[in-house]
C-alpha cells in the first residue's frame, strides 16, 4: 500500500469523524493534538491534505451533520450496550473498501467542480458535441456499476453525510451540469472559492423565485423581444445589432442593480459595444422609445442648440435614475466607438472618480458592468490590459461585473478560429476571477447567475464573469446574410424558438402566467411601441445631460479669436512662500537620498533667490497651487513618480525603510488629493482609464504620462477613437493632459518622437490643444490653465527631455506671480540685443520646442543681429492673430519654420497653410515661409550619434544663414 493509501486508511468509517474532529483542532491550533498528530497531519502531501479539507463538511450542512455540533473527548465507544446483536468488528478488507470508497467519491466530486462544466447544456442550437472528460467517469476512479447503490461516508461534502454513488452523481449533474457550467477552482484565494462552492451547491445552483420574480422576468424578455421585432418591422434591413437571441441579457442586468442595490449600490456604470445596444438603451437605460425612433429616421440626438458630428445610434450613451424596491440606483452608459473593447478602460476609469466623488473607499456604491462579445473578449488585447490594471492601487475599483453575449461566433469566423481555448472567458484566468457559463436559453439560470455574481461581487470586491451563451438571430448586421458562411447554424436558427416563448410556455405549465396573461403582457408593449413612433415624428432632443451634475458651471468656449482664453493663472507671493516651505524639506527623521538632499537645497535656493526655476520644480509648483485652490491633481504613468529621466521625484523614499514620503500631500489640511501613481507597462488601458477619469470629475487636472513619447502609439485607439473627437461624436467634454517626452537628441528612432504630426493632423473643430512648451513658467501656467478656465478641453504637450536640465531653460519668480500668464508665441530672448530697427531684421525664424535653444546658442555664437526667433509654444489652437502681431514689424524679413523632425513629420505640414495665411493676411512679402529641417523619411531619427549631429549641425546652419 503507498503512504498516500496508509494515511488515509485513518478515514474508514468507524473512526473519520474523530480523526477529522483533530484534523480541525490542528487546523486552529497545530499544539492542540496529541504531538503523534501533530506530526502525522504536519507529514501530509497537497492531495491528502485535500481530501481532509473536503471532509470537513460544507458551511452549509445541516447542523445534525456537523462535527462541530458533536463533543469528541476521546476515542467514541462503539458499543451498542442495549442491544443484544453482538457486533462484528470490520474486517481489513473492509476497512479499506470504505477508506477507497470515501476518497474516490471525493476526488470525482473534486473533478466535476472542475471540469463539470464540460457536461452542461451551454447552447441553446445544441450545435456543440459535448466530450465526456475521463476525469467525470467514476470508471476512472475504479467504480462499477454495481458499485452504485452502496453507502459511502462523505462526511457533509454536498450537504450529506453519507451517499450512494447514485446519489452523488445525481447532485454532481444538478449543480454543475445543468444549463449552468461554473469554473472556480482556479482561484487562488481559498475564501472566496468556498463562497462560490457553497453558493452553488447549497441551492443546487438553482434560485427558486417568487411568482412576482417570474411574471417580472417574462416583461423583461417581453419588453427586449418585442422592441427587437418592432425595429425590425419599422426599419427593415436598417443596422440596429439587436439582441436577438439574446434577450435575457435584460433580466439579468435588472437582477444586477435589483441585488446590488439591497447590497449597498447606488451607481452603475455601463460600458458596451453595439450588440444589443439599442436594446439596453430602451429597457435598461430607460431612454425614451420615441428618441430611438427618432434617431431611426434620421434625426439628430443633439439639441439644435449644441453643435458636433454627433455618431451613429448604436454608439450613444445616456443616463438615468432607475427605482428598485424602494433604493434609486444612477445608470450611466459610456458612449463607445466601434472598436471593440475599446471602452472598457474608459468605464473603469468613470467608476474610480465617482468612488472619489462619493468617498465611496470600499468600493461598494459604485460599481462598472461591462458587456462584451465573445469574439472581441478572447481577441482584443485591451481586454488583458484592463483586467491586469484592476487590482492595482491606483486603478482598482472594487470589480467588474462582465457579460459575455456569447453569439458563438464572430462576424463571420467560427470560435475554432477565433480562439485557441474552450471559452472566451479564459483569459479571465489571470485574476482568478469566478466563471459562470449560462444557457441563455434559460432566462431563470441567467437570471440566478446575475444575483450570485452581484453578491460575490459586493462581497469580495473582485471581477466576475457571466458568460451567457446564446445566438444571434440575423447576420452581423441585419442586412448580412450569414448563411453564407454557417448554413447549418442558421437553418437552426430559423426553427429556434425565442426565450420569451418558452418561458411563457414553462410557466403556462407550471400554472404562474396563462397563456392570456402573457399574450396581454405583448399587446401591452406592442401598444407603448406604436404610441412612441408616432411621437418620435416631433421629438426633440434637449440638453439636459449636457454639462449637468458636477459639470455644471462649464460652459462652451469661444473661439480663440475672439477671447485668448488665457484664465487667471499666476499665484499668490502667499502661494509662492508656502510651495517653497513645502518642496525643499522633508521630515526631520525621514532619510533622504543624498542626491536628492542637494536637488532639495538647490530648489531652496531657488525660492529664495526668485531664479532658476527649473522643469520640474515648476511642475511641482502648478500642481501644488492647484491643490491648494482645491482641485486635486491625478498624475499616472509609467515611472512617473520618479520621472523618467529622474526629473520629477514627487515621490521620496526613506533610503532606510523606503517609507513613501510626497510633498505635495503636506501643503495644508485643507488642500485638495495630491495623487501620482506608477502605471504597469500600459499605454491603452492606463490612458483609457484616465481619460475616463477625467470624463466624470471635471475638477480634477488629470495627467497621462508616457514613459518615452513615442510610446503612445500603444494607446491610439484611445486618442482617435475618445480623446481627440469625444466631445464631438458624444458632447463629452474632458480636461485629460497627455504629457509626451519630445525632442530629437541623438537617442534614435523609438526615443526622438512623440508624432506630434499625429495630433495635428487630427487637430480640427476646437477638439483639443497641442502645445510644445520651451519654458518651465509657460509649462507651470499651461497646467494651471486646464482648471481655471470655464471649460474642459485634452491638452496634448510635448514634453522635454534635454531641457529638463538645460541651463538656458529656466524661468524666474516673476514668471509665476503678479499678472504672469501663459504665451501662445514666445519672445527672442535676445531680442533687446539684435538689430535697434525692425526693418534691419532680415530673417525670422519660427519654430517650437527645443531647437530654439539650439539655434539660440548658435546664433550667439555667430554675433548674428538680423535674425530673430519666435517660439509657438501652443501649435493648436493655432495663435493667428498672436502671430501677426509678432511678425507685423518685421515686413522686410524672409521667414523660415525650422525643425527637427523630418519634413513629412512634425509640425510643418500643419503650420506652413497656417503661417502663409497671416503673411497673406499682413500682406507681407515674403508670401509663404520656409522650410528648414531633416529631410522626408520613413524612421523618425536615425540611430546613429554621429549621422544626427551632422543632421542638426546642417538644418541650424541653414536657418541662420539669410
Amino acid at each position: 500500500m503507498s503512504n498516500t493509501a496508509e494515511n488515509l486508511s485513518v478515514l474508514s468509517s468507524p473512526n473519520a469523524e474523530y480523526v477529522i474532529h483533530l484534523y480541525a483542532k490542528y487546523l486552529k491550533n497545530p499544539t492542540s493534538v496529541d504531538g503523534s498528530w501533530k506530526d502525522f497531519f504536519t507529514a501530509l502531501n497537497d492531495n491528502e491534505k485535500a481530501i481532509f479539507d473536503e471532509l470537513t463538511g460544507a458551511s452549509w450542512t445541516p447542523a445534525s451533520n456537523t462535527k462541530q455540533s458533536r463533543h469528541f473527548g476521546a476515542v467514541p465507544d462503539l458499543s451498542d450496550t442495549t442491544s443484544t446483536t453482538p457486533k462484528t468488528a470490520p474486517t481489513s478488507a473492509d476497512v479499506k473498501q470504505s477508506t477507497l470508497d470515501s476518497v474516490r467519491a471525493l476526488m470525482l466530486i473534486r473533478a466535476y467542480r472542475m471540469r463539470g462544466h464540460l457536461l452542461a447544456t451551454l447552447d441553446p442550437l445544441d450545435l456543440v458535441e459535448k466530450e465526456v472528460h475521463p476525469e467525470l467517469d467514476p470508471a476512472h476512479y475504479g467504480f462499477k456499476e454495481s458499485d452504485l447503490h452502496r453507502p459511502i461516508f462523505i462526511d457533509g461534502v454536498l450537504g450529506m453525510e453519507t451517499a450512494t454513488l447514485s446519489e452523488i452523481l445525481t447532485a454532481l449533474k444538478e449543480i454543475y451540469c445543468q444549463h449552468i457550467g461554473v469554473e472556480f477552482l482556479h482561484m487562488s484565494d481559498p475564501e472566496e472559492k468556498a463562497w462560490i462552492q457553497e453558493r452553488i451547491e447549497a441551492p443546487r445552483n438553482h434560485t427558486d423565485f417568487t411568482p412576482q420574480g417570474k411574471k417580472a422576468i417574462l416583461e423583461r424578455l417581453t419588453d427586449a423581444e418585442q422592441f427587437e421585432k418592432f425595429l425590425h418591422t419599422k426599419y427593415v434591413g436598417t443596422k440596429r445589432f439587436g439582441l436577438d437571441g439574446g434577450e435575457a441579457l435584460i433580466p439579468a442586468m435588472e437582477q444586477i442593480i435589483k441585488r446590488g442595490a439591497q447590497l449597498g449600490l447606488k451607481e452603475a456604470v455601463i460600458g458596451m459595444a453595439h450588440r444589443g445596444r439599442l436594446n439596453v438603451l430602451a429597457n435598461f437605460m430607460g431612454k425614451p422609445f420615441s428618441a430611438i425612433f427618432a434617431e431611426f429616421q434620421g434625426k439628430s440626438s443633439q439639441p439644435e442648440n449644441v453643435q458636433g458630428s454627433g455618431d451613429v445610434k448604436y454608439h450613444l450613451g445616456t443616463s438615468s435614475d432607475r427605482e428598485f424596491d424602494g433604493n434609486v440606483v444612477h445608470l450611466s452608459l459610456t458612449a463607445n466607438p466601434s472598436h471593440l473593447e475599446a471602452v472598457n478602460p474608459v468605464t473603469i476609469g468613470k467608476v474610480r472618480a465617482k468612488q472619489v466623488q462619493r468617498n465611496d473607499y470600499e468600493s461598494i456604491q459604485v460599481m462598472p458592468i461591462l458587456l462584451h462579445g465573445d469574439a472581441a473578449f478572447a481577441g482584443q488585447g485591451l481586454v488583458a490590459e484592463t483586467l491586469m490594471i484592476s487590482e492595482l492601487p491606483g486603478y482598482r475599483v472594487g470589480g467588474t461585473i462582465h457579460i459575455v453575449i456569447n453569439n458563438q461566433i464572430g462576424f463571420t469566423t467560427r470560435p475554432q478560429y477565433g480562439r485557441s481555448g474552450p471559452y472566451p472567458t479564459d483569459v479571465v484566468k489571470m485574476l482568478s476571477a469566478p466563471i459562470f457559463h449560462v444557457n441563455g436559453d434559460d432566462a431563470e439560470a441567467v437570471v440566478h447567475v446575475a444575483r450570485i455574481a452581484t453578491e460575490f461581487r459586493q462581497k469580495f470586491k473582485k471581477d466576475v464573469v457571466i458568460d451567457m451563451v446564446c445566438y444571434r438571430r440575423y447576420g452581423h448586421n441585419e442586412g448580412d446574410e450569414p448563411s453564407f458562411t454557417q448554413p447549418l447554424m442558421y437553418k437552426q436558427i430559423k426553427d429556434q424558438t425565442p426565450v420569451r416563448e418558452k418561458y411563457a410556455a414553462q410557466l403556462a405549465a407550471e400554472g404562474q402566467v396563462s397563456e392570456e396573461e402573457a399574450q396581454k403582457i405583448v399587446d401591452e408593449t406592442v401598444t407603448e411601441l406604436e404610441q412612441a413612433f408616432e411621437a418620435a415624428e416631433n421629438y426633440k432632443p434637449n440638453s439636459s445631460e449636457f454639462l449637468q451634475g458636477v459639470w455644471t458651471g462649464i460652459e462652451q468656449p469661444l473661439a480663440e479669436d475672439v477671447d485668448p482664453r488665457r484664465g487667471k493663472t499666476s499665484i499668490t507671493d502667499k502661494t509662492y512662500k508656502r510651495l517653497g516651505e513645502v518642496l525643499t524639506v522633508t521630515p526631520k527623521d525621514f532619510d533622504v537620498n543624498s542626491k536628492i538632499a542637494r536637488q532639495l537645497d538647490a530648489k531652496a535656493d531657488m525660492f529664495k533667490s526668485g531664479e532658476g526655476f527649473d522643469w520640474g520644480t515648476a511642475e511641482a509648483m502648478a500642481y501644488g497651487s492647484l491643490c491648494l485652490e482645491g482641485y486635486s491633481v491625478r498624475l499616472s504613468g509609467q515611472d512617473c513618480g520618479r520621472g523618467t529621466f529622474s526629473q520629477r521625484h514627487a515621490v521620496l523614499y526613506d533610503q532606510s525603510t523606503e517609507e513613501k514620503y510626497l510633498p505635495l500631500t503636506h501643503l495644508s489640511d485643507e488642500q485638495a488629493k495630491f495623487e501620482v501613481h506608477d502605471s504597469p507597462l500600459s499605454e491603452a488601458a492606463v490612458l483609457g482609464f484616465e481619460y475616463g477619469f477625467s470624463l466624470a470629475e471635471p475638477k480634477a487636472l488629470v495627467l497621462w504620462e508616457a514613459q518615452f513619447g513615442d510610446f503612445v502609439n500603444g494607446a491610439q485607439v484611445i486618442i482617435d477613437q475618445f480623446i481627440s473627437s469625444g466631445e464631438s461624436k458624444w458632447l463629452r467634454m474632458s480636461g485629460l493632459v497627455m504629457l509626451l517626452p519630445h525632442g530629437f537628441e541623438g537617442q534614435g528612432p523609438e526615443h526622438s518622437s512623440a508624432r506630434m504630426e499625429r495630433f495635428l493632423q487630427n487637430a480640427a473643430e476646437d477638439n483639443w490643444q497641442v502645445a510644445n512648451c520651451t519654458t518651465p513658467a509657460n509649462y507651470f501656467h499651461i497646467l494651471r490653465r486646464q482648471m481655471h478656465r470655464n471649460f474642459r478641453k485634452p491638452l496634448i504637450i510635448m514634453t522635454p527631455k534635454s531641457l529638463l536640465r538645460h541651463k538656458l531653460a529656466v524661468s524666474t519668480k516673476d514668471m509665476f506671480v503678479g499678472d504672469s500668464t501663459f504665451h501662445r508665441v514666445l519672445w527672442d530672448d535676445d531680442q533687446k540685443d539684435l538689430a535697434k530697427k525692425p526693418k534691419d531684421i532680415k530673417r525670422v525664424i519660427l519654430c517650437t520646442g527645443k531647437v530654439y535653444y539650439d539655434l539660440l546658442q548658435e546664433r550667439r555664437e555667430r554675433k548674428l543681429k538680423n535674425v530673430l526667433i519666435l517660439r509657438l509654444e501652443q501649435l493648436y489652437p493655432f495663435p493667428h492673430q498672436a502671430l501677426i502681431d509678432e511678425l507685423k514689424p518685421f515686413v522686410n524679413a524672409d521667414i523660415v519654420w525650422c525643425q527637427e523632425e523630418p519634413e513629412n513629420m512634425g509640425s510643418w505640414f500643419f503650420v506652413d497653410r497656417r503661417i502663409e495665411k497671416v503673411l497673406t493676411e499682413l500682406k507681407h512679402k515674403a508670401g509663404r515661409p520656409k522650410y528648414v529641417g531633416r529631410k522626408e523619411a520613413a524612421s523618425p531619427a536615425t540611430g546613429f550619434l554621429k549621422v544626427h549631429n551632422a543632421e542638426q549641425a546642417k538644418l541650424v546652419d541653414e536657418a541662420l544663414s539669410t
